[in-house]
């Protein structure tokens, strides 16, 4: 039977629990209620309050209490009930999570669940795409899964890894996106990108919730005689740069699309990295498809118009592809 993205991150958990009495899970509304998506839903009559503990409205309380049972051997797993609001937790995590391995070699082995991304109407407040905050800090891990298969493999490497994990969890996908998912324990790497769709003439290298874009995108395009790869990143940090060299040594010709503003977001590092180390490859300008720099609207309509979709990157795909 196929899993939901949402069941597969509520699985994988529930097994890096049941593997390893250290990890507990922390946060807003995430034991009585379920957690605001149901993520966590039976996990407290399964594990008790020890474990699944719900927390005051504070995410700076909720990171500064993972950052200190990190430190005393535990494996806390927050949740940010929005990604958006794990800015009330910034301080915590960008100058002292992300910091204490390098400062006296404290490993802090914790993971922040950050449901994003917008197409739910939830406004400037419940949609943001902010993983370029956290790309931009060392010391951090940033991991963006878009499929089920991959949801449940990264949040369980999430779980093991010995440094603060930001695992970004688009809203979108919990439900919509669902496959079957190998038997036994697995995990996914952190750090390795994924050929989501092999191509000839064009790469589209993107993460998250784009990647069902881009590949709805390549499958129009391919009827027109263009062959699309699609690169899903995964995590942006570590950055699996020799799978996106290679593709676009390939195909010479890039576009990087991603849901988060244009300005400062990380596709902009990706193609620097494309425009300094594949120069030679290139037939045409390394192009960027992202949202607009505004907030994200409330109204359905406005929303519409702000998100990059299928549409917006065909006409960037004809675009690079007749240059």
């Amino acid at each position: 039977m196929a899993t939901t993205y949402l069941e597969a991150i509520r699985e994988g958990l529930f097994e890096e629990m049941d593997r390893d009495p250290n990890v507990f899970l922390l946060g807003e509304d995430i034991g009585i209620y379920g957690g605001a998506f149901k993520v966590t839903a039976g996990m407290l009559d399964r594990y008790g309050p020890r474990r699944i503990v719900d927390t005051p409205i504070s995410e700076s309380a909720i990171v500064g209490a993972a950052i200190g049972a990190s430190f005393m051997g535990l494996r806390p797993v927050a949740e940010m009930q929005f990604a958006d609001f794990i800015s009330c937790g910034f301080d915590q995590i960008v100058n002292f999570a992300a910091k204490c391995r390098y400062r006296w070699n404290a490993p802090a082995p914790m993971v922040v669940r950050a449901p994003c991304g917008g197409g739910i109407h939830g406004g400037p407040y419940h949609s943001q795409q902010n993983e370029a905050w956290f790309a931009h800090t060392p010391g951090l891990k940033v991991v963006l899964p878009a499929t089920a298969r991959d949801a449940k493999g990264l949040i369980k490497s999430a779980v093991r890894d010995n440094d603060p994990v930001i695992f970004f969890e688009h809203k979108a996908l919990y439900r919509r996106v669902k496959e079957d998912l190998p038997q036994g324990d697995y995990t996914v790497p952190l750090g390795k990108a994924n050929i989501h769709r092999e191509g000839r003439h064009l790469s589209v290298i993107t993460y998250s919730a784009m990647v069902h874009v881009a590949d709805e995108a390549a499958s129009i395009v391919a009827k027109e005689g263009l062959s699309v790869e699609v690169i899903d990143l995964r995590t942006l940090t570590p950055l699996d740069e020799d799978t996106i060299l290679a593709s676009v040594r390939k195909t010479s010709k890039a576009i990087v699309f991603h849901e988060a503003t244009l300005t400062g977001g990380f596709g902009g590092e990706i193609a620097a990295r494309i425009t300094e180390k594949a120069f030679e490859y290139l037939d045409g300008p390394v192009m960027r498809l992202a949202a607009p720099d505004t907030p994200v609207p409330f109204s359905p309509t406005l929303e519409e118009a702000y998100l990059p979709n299928v549409d917006k990157l065909v006409a960037k795909i004809r675009q690079l592809a007749a240059y």
